[in-house]
């Protein structure tokens, strides 16, 4: 296998010649009677970043686990730039990892936990120390190398496990859940250094999440799963903007689904209410579900006139900040829906509980599923 040369001036395989750098078929794992995976198959591209998202319990860390070979899957294939490791122990796989506690070892200096890999391959001392001190500048700690971990914040901590999981220059990154136990501001500090860190090494990257905020900032291809099976693989545009299902829809963003009926291609009923939409022909099949963002709701402009508009009782307003949320009803639907309002609008339209604003959603905004 050929070489290449990644920014920060490692030499690793060159895998971009192979359809994917990291291919999974077929991958199955059963706990006994239970199905954590029910035959998952994936390609990850050389470089990307991937993302597996998905509730507690639809199988993403035990994917990753067996990616790694902490985990044994019970049937299915792993090929690695080429290279099946389908059943090879850990250590004779090609990945760093990071993991949530960041498993630092409290006794070692930061030097030491970030040079523990290349200790454990019989690297040079100078060799080492050239590495560490490489490593420590690329996440933005350069004198941190003799204190211990107790002394540094949770997000410092991160970085770390972070350099020590690229020492060994690895063609493979994989982090679990590596930001969830640090707080809000830190966590969307660190996520956008962990993705700039990641582009300009190019280390293909796996990231495990239930936080979809973290999974549509960072990712190139996001995989939403459910009860053990792949939902949908897109960007994070395709996911939110298009979700393939009801469950995506729901899960990835604010939501308002509806139950509704197709009769007519480009049309449907939701109640008392008449919307016209892009049906496509192929889901105007009797009953179905109609979605759509909280911020697809229009209020500027809307007249009687507008399509898809209708006169809106509020119920309740919530201050977001850059934003305010909109709980409200529309005749002869019982599900109370939200609309996402600007500023602006907020100050021009002044909605109060107990009033009424005119909305409308546009056509190419409504997405139509089929029921299942």
């Amino acid at each position: 296998m050929t070489l290449r040369e990644t920014p920060d001036g490692n030499v690793i395989p060159d895998s971009s010649g192979i359809r994917g750098f990291l291919e999974l078929t077929d991958i199955r794992k059963d706990f006994g009677t239970f199905a954590a995976l029910k035959g998952v198959s994936l390609e990850v591209r050389q470089g990307e970043l991937i993302c597996f998202l998905g509730p507690s319990g639809c199988g993403k860390t035990t994917l990753l686990r067996i990616i790694a070979g902490l985990e044994t899957q019970t049937s299915g294939r792993i090929v690695q730039a080429g290279k099946d490791i389908s059943r090879l122990p850990p250590m004779k796989r090609d990945y760093g990892i990071v993991f949530q506690s960041y498993a630092l070892f409290p006794n070692l200096s930061i030097a030491e936990n970030v040079a523990y890999g290349l200790v454990n391959r019989g690297k040079p001392r100078a060799e080492r120390e050239a590495r560490v001190q490489e490593l420590l500048a690329l996440v933005g700690l350069p004198d941190s190398g003799p204190k211990f971990p107790a002394q540094l914040s949770g997000g410092q901590q991160q970085r770390i496990a972070i350099a020590r999981a690229l020492a060994t220059s690895p063609g493979l990154l994989l982090l679990d859940e590596p930001l969830s136990a640090l707080d809000a501001r830190v966590r969307a500090r660190l996520r956008g250094e962990i993705r700039s860190l990641q582009q300009r090494v190019g280390i293909t990257t796996i990231l495990v999440t239930h936080d979809q905020e973290e999974a549509l900032s960072m990712a190139d291809r996001i995989v939403v799963m459910k009860q053990g099976e792949i939902e949908q693989i897109g960007t994070p545009t395709e996911i939110y903007a298009r979700p393939a299902s009801p469950f995506v829809a729901d899960f990835v963003g604010k939501t308002n689904l509806l139950p509704a009926q197709c009769t007519v291609e480009n049309r449907v009923q939701v109640g008392e209410q008449r919307f016209e939409c892009h049906t496509n022909g192929a889901t105007c099949k009797g009953a179905v579900q109609v979605f759509f963002r909280p911020e697809d709701v229009m209020v500027r402009g809307v007249t009687s006139a507008t399509p898809n508009s209708a006169a809106a009782v509020i119920e309740k307003v919530e201050y977001l900040g850059s934003f305010s949320r909109v709980t409200f009803r529309l005749n002869g639907i019982e599900q109370p829906l939200t609309a996402d309002l600007s500023l602006n609008d907020m100050a021009e339209f002044t909605p109060r509980p107990g009033g009424t604003l005119r909305v409308a959603v546009p056509a190419d905004r409504l997405r139509v599923f089929a029921n299942a």
